[in-house]
């Protein structure tokens, strides 16, 4: 296997490469989550070693951004953070295993072994597409008629969900528990201000609207009939 190592420990990383290495597999250490996503976005390893207190951007927020981005690897969390909240929240982010340090390094190998075992999972597609318009998971680059599009951050988060329900109604509440990770309703405008944003620019500059509107429930992203 192909394996990415995020680890900042000197001395635990050439201990884990030691023993990876002895047991058939290429190892790519790596010290900082920023690298993480940049080469596990780009590069095609077959498993993520993570450790989730590293310098720049933390394990678990590269591990989100990783799963954001469509990456179907396996990924194993290896932390001295090994309290059940935090396992919970590593598994919930994307990990597909949590160990915690210290460790056995047979446990280690084992768990690599056991994830290497699982079927291959079909890939996930990276570049989305409705009429003419495509969203790129991984360059994070949205494009019509091929011309880009600059949208902030939570506009391509709206994007993303109302291009993976194309032609189905995105109610007011998905999007505010998907976008904004709130799971009640704040009384605000910020759905209907976005939508009106992202509206302006994926829309406006075109002959055929494809973001519409739909009364009293929410909204849907197609091609009009």
């Amino acid at each position: 296997m192909r394996i990415l190592l995020l680890e900042d420990d000197e001395k635990l990383t050439a201990f884990i490469l030691k023993g990876l290495k002895e047991a058939g597999h290429m190892v790519q250490p790596i010290t900082n989550g920023h690298d993480a996503l940049f080469l596990a976005t780009r590069e095609p390893f077959d498993l993520l070693i993570a450790d989730r207190m590293v310098p720049g951007l933390d394990g678990l927020s590269a591990i989100k951004a990783i799963r954001a981005a469509g990456m179907k690897l396996p990924i194993i969390i290896l932390t001295a953070i090994g309290g059940v909240d935090d396992r919970v929240e590593g598994l919930e982010a994307g990990a597909d295993d949590y160990l915690g340090k210290p460790f056995a390094f047979s446990e280690l190998l084992a768990r690599v072994n056991a994830l290497s075992r699982r079927p291959p999972l079909q890939a996930e597609k990276t570049v989305l597409k409705v009429a003419d318009m495509e969203l790129d998971l991984v360059r994070r680059r949205v494009t019509r008629q091929g011309r880009q599009i600059e949208l902030q951050p939570r506009e391509f988060a709206l994007l993303e969900i109302l291009m993976r329900n194309e032609g189905r109604v995105v109610t007011r509440t998905m999007l505010l528990e998907q976008v904004w990770d709130l799971h009640f309703d704040p009384q605000t405008s910020v759905v209907e201000t976005h939508v009106s944003r992202l509206r302006s620019k994926i829309d406006k500059s075109f002959n055929t609207p494809l973001l519409h509107t739909v009364r009293n429930i929410g909204y849907s992203l197609h091609m009009p009939e």
